[in-house]
């Protein structure tokens, strides 16, 4: 296990809770000791939801530890069963609790055969996955759990709908930006006249998954989260799937374009006519988004040349990437991702669009990347605004993990063409801008900061003697903080320690 005070994704049953709590009526039983059942406080504290979220805690305490789990974890998937009527319950143990190893599906296997709610173990390794994989996992073992029964059942419609429809697989609670994501999908989709099928988990119903294969094909807007339902629905009922980012205006048009040559194709097979999506692509480029028209303009010509850092989960950080190069002109010296796991698709998706590339889940390393590059302006997560803060160098969120402000009250989409008018503005705020140095130099600005090193994570620090710290005050300060590093660094090579 490792031990950090900073995860960019957190333990495997967080994920799986997420996604329980997604669902309408599916609730969640953690079998955990206490300290562990802090998702009911971290959502409603984060999301503001009114309801309550139904995930609850099966307590491990001195008294199970004696006598073991069995009879309180049926008790009170029982219990629950009776009080709230769920239509699924998922047992998750954490990875606290996964120490005992105890049999938690023979648990589930009896409770199964007394309780009115379907119940099942959700199915993941606490050892070797994080978060967001336990999510897609747990997603993807519902979805099959309810396709399989009503395949062996012979109640499974595999009928197409007579018009395109879409599934939309992977809005799920306290994701980035998920529900206004939607939002945005749904209007794209209505302008396309394709029908909205099921969108999952988020808002479904566990009893309408049987009609998933309904659809003419699956949207997947992230890869963190819904490419195993998609890659399960695929194989099984062969459902294509898009699993591009509609996420600024050249991947748009891109989506657009599978999205066209799915519909065109499942049209020779019913009555639906053929279409053509380019005039409205056209349209929507050059009068819907103003980003297009934006990446001309003289101000944000005036970002061409400056250099970022981009850092988050694999799906935000590459589309980030390719619009800050491609669209905007802005130099990304450093693209990274804390999905360890898709780090090939990350690495093959921004080739050519960065000059280095970093793959970790470890916060210093990408603290000491960020110190070392000095970059114009940092869009990564939470963490690296923190860090940004640190170095007096403006950090714009574009991926979580998440805070309270990345919950916004009013409309904030990333995917869409009002998507890229939104990372347009993000992007361009971010920087400092035209005479804000030079004002916050004459009016003395917040100049309190004193970086000493160009590593965050150094044990190593330098003394400034009076005379010298004097000298380094009359450099203007756009200029100060790299003399200063500068300097620091040419004492070090020297071994002078003052």
């Amino acid at each position: 296990m490792k031990l950090a005070y900073w995860m960019y994704a957190g333990p495997a049953h967080i994920g799986t809770l997420r996604v329980a709590s997604s669902f309408k009526n599916v609730h969640a039983i953690m079998h955990a000791p206490l300290g562990d059942d802090y998702f009911n406080v971290m959502r409603s504290m984060l999301e503001r939801e009114r309801d309550f979220t139904a995930a609850t805690a099966s307590i491990v305490d001195r008294h199970v530890l004696a006598r073991g789990s069995q009879e309180r974890v049926v008790d009170n998937i029982l219990r629950k069963d009776k009080e709230e009527h769920p239509d699924l319950i998922i047992l998750t143990p954490t990875c606290t609790s996964s120490i005992l190893q105890e049999d938690l599906q023979n648990f589930v296997d009896r409770a199964s055969i007394i309780s009115d709610s379907d119940v099942i173990f959700a199915d993941v390794d606490h050892y070797q996955v994080n978060e967001i994989q336990a999510a897609d996992r747990t997603l993807e073992q519902v979805v099959r759990y309810y396709l399989d029964r009503c395949h062996r059942q012979e109640k499974l419609d595999k009928f197409l709908t007579d018009a395109p429809s879409v599934n939309i697989i992977g809005i799920f609670t306290l994701g980035f930006h998920n529900q206004h994501d939607c939002r945005e999908l749904r209007r794209l989709l209505r302008d396309l006249d394709i029908e909205i099928n099921q969108i999952i988990p988020e808002g479904g119903s566990v009893e309408d998954l049987q009609n998933l294969p309904k659809a003419w094909f699956n949207l997947i807007p992230y890869r963190e989260v819904g490419l195993m339902t998609a890659m399960y629905l695929n194989k099984e009922y062969g459902m294509p799937y898009i699993s591009t980012a509609p996420m600024g205006a050249v991947d748009m048009a891109e989506w657009i374009r599978q999205i066209q040559k799915n519909v065109n194709i499942l049209a020779l097979c019913s009555s639906s006519k053929r279409v053509d999506y380019e005039p409205y692509i056209d349209g929507q480029t050059r009068f819907v988004s103003q980003a297009a028209w934006f990446s001309r303009s003289i101000d944000c010509q005036n970002l061409t040349g400056k250099e970022t850092v981009v850092f988050g989960d694999a799906t935000h950080a590459a589309s980030i990437t390719k619009i800050l190069v491609r669209e905007m002109g802005i130099r990304v010296s450093c693209a990274g991702t804390y999905c360890k796991h898709d780090a090939e698709w990350f690495k093959e998706q921004i080739q050519g669009f960065c000059d280095e590339i970093l793959i970790t889940d470890d916060h210093s390393e990408v603290g000491d990347m960020i110190a070392h590059m000095e970059p114009s302006a940092i869009f990564g997560t939470q963490m690296e605004r923190h860090i940004g803060k640190r170095l007096d160098i403006p950090c714009g969120v574009i991926s979580a993990p998440v805070h309270i402000q990345n919950f916004p009250l009013g409309y904030r989409p990333f995917l869409g063409y009002e998507g890229t008018n939104q990372i347009a503005d993000l992007i361009y705020n971010s920087f400092a801008l035209g005479m804000e140095d030079h004002l916050l130099d004459i009016f003395g600005g917040h100049d309190t900061k004193e970086i000493i090193s160009k590593s965050l994570s150094t044990d190593i620090s330098l003394i400034w003697n009076p005379e010298s710290r004097l000298e380094l005050s009359k450099i203007p300060r756009f200029a100060r903080e790299k003399v200063e590093r500068n300097t620091e660094k040419f004492a070090r090579q020297k071994g002078i320690e003052t």
